[in-house]
């Protein structure tokens, strides 16, 4: 499942991977993980046939709302979070923010509410959305050009360096989200891919298992597969200019937070750099992290500050 786990018995290490973002008078969070109430109550947010095939580690303090508190911010000030799609483990976190705007495209969130298929009512879960008041929808259909992507978006009221990219396929309406921080870009991918070695250039390959689950949950085999190669083109073109990363492959948390996946966020402190973490020498795309814990949903305060 993760290519590093020595057996199929063992359970995988999976991340969810969250990024804050520091505005002049707001913060903004792209993804929320899994939230407080999933937490607490799982079976009542989450439905059993996820519960079981993914078996989540449920840890409070690795929820989205309790690493923000811990990095010394208060959760009020996070006013707007931009989600990648609307699968459970991406929008469990919205009703931790109840004040927040959330933006997401028109189609997601048209075809979430349809819940069309028994797998859309195992993904796409109504108990997760109490904030459905301040969704903020976009059509897909009209936009800028970005780096070879056609219909790219900015967003109401917020800054100029946080777009919108389409990259349908998991979903109907699955973007990724760019960000543009001290001149270079990053890309957080969403559910586009979920494995680092699917952006290898040469030779992309991914494990037997994410291979297995992203079939499985896709929209549209076709538009999802060309994404991909489409982000490897951005990778193989733009490389010295943007980070491609996804939601889930716990070595590109890892490399771009500066830190395990295993633990939260930490306070920001005086002496730490507030646009960008250090990472960690010891890592190599070829080699797996030393820490480790099954089932971390995980949070990047890689301090990525918008102009």
């Amino acid at each position: 499942m993760d290519g590093f786990t020595r057996s199929m018995v063992e359970r995988g290490h999976l991340t969810s991977h969250c990024l804050l973002l520091e505005a002049d008078d707001r913060l903004i969070l792209v993804d929320t993980g899994m939230g407080l109430r999933d937490v607490h109550d799982p079976r009542s947010r989450i439905s059993g046939f996820f519960l079981g095939l993914v078996a989540p580690d449920f840890r409070e303090e690795m929820t989205a709302i309790r690493q923000v508190e811990r990095m010394g911010f208060d959760p009020r000030d996070v006013r707007d979070i931009v989600l990648t799609h609307l699968d459970f483990d991406h929008a469990g976190g919205l009703d931790d923010f109840p004040h927040a705007r959330v933006h997401l495209t028109t189609r997601e969130r048209e075809y979430a509410e349809q819940q069309k298929t028994w797998m859309d009512r195992q993904r796409f879960r109504p108990q997760q959305w109490s904030t459905r008041g301040q969704w903020h929808t976009y059509a897909g259909s009209s936009g800028e050009k970005w780096m070879g992507f056609d219909c790219v978006r900015e967003l109401e009221s917020l800054p100029s360096d946080v777009l919108l990219v389409p990259l349908h396929g998991h979903t109907h309406g699955h973007v990724g989200v760019a960000v543009r921080s001290e001149g270079r870009w990053k890309l957080n991918a969403g559910d586009a891919y979920f494995y680092h070695a699917e952006m290898d250039a040469v030779r992309p390959h991914c494990t037997p298992g994410l291979r297995f689950y992203q079939w499985m949950l896709e929209k549209d085999r076709r538009a999802r597969l060309d994404n991909q190669k489409r982000l490897r083109e951005l990778r193989r073109t733009h490389g010295s200019d943007i980070d491609i990363f996804c939601s889930h492959d716990v070595l590109e948390f890892e490399r771009l937070a500066g830190r395990s996946a295993r633990i939260p966020a930490d306070r920001m402190r005086a002496d730490t750099p507030r646009s960008r973490a250090t990472v960690d020498p010891r890592w190599s795309p070829d080699v797996p992290p030393v820490h480790r814990r099954p089932g971390d949903d995980s949070f990047d305060d890689s301090r990525s500050r918008p102009h």
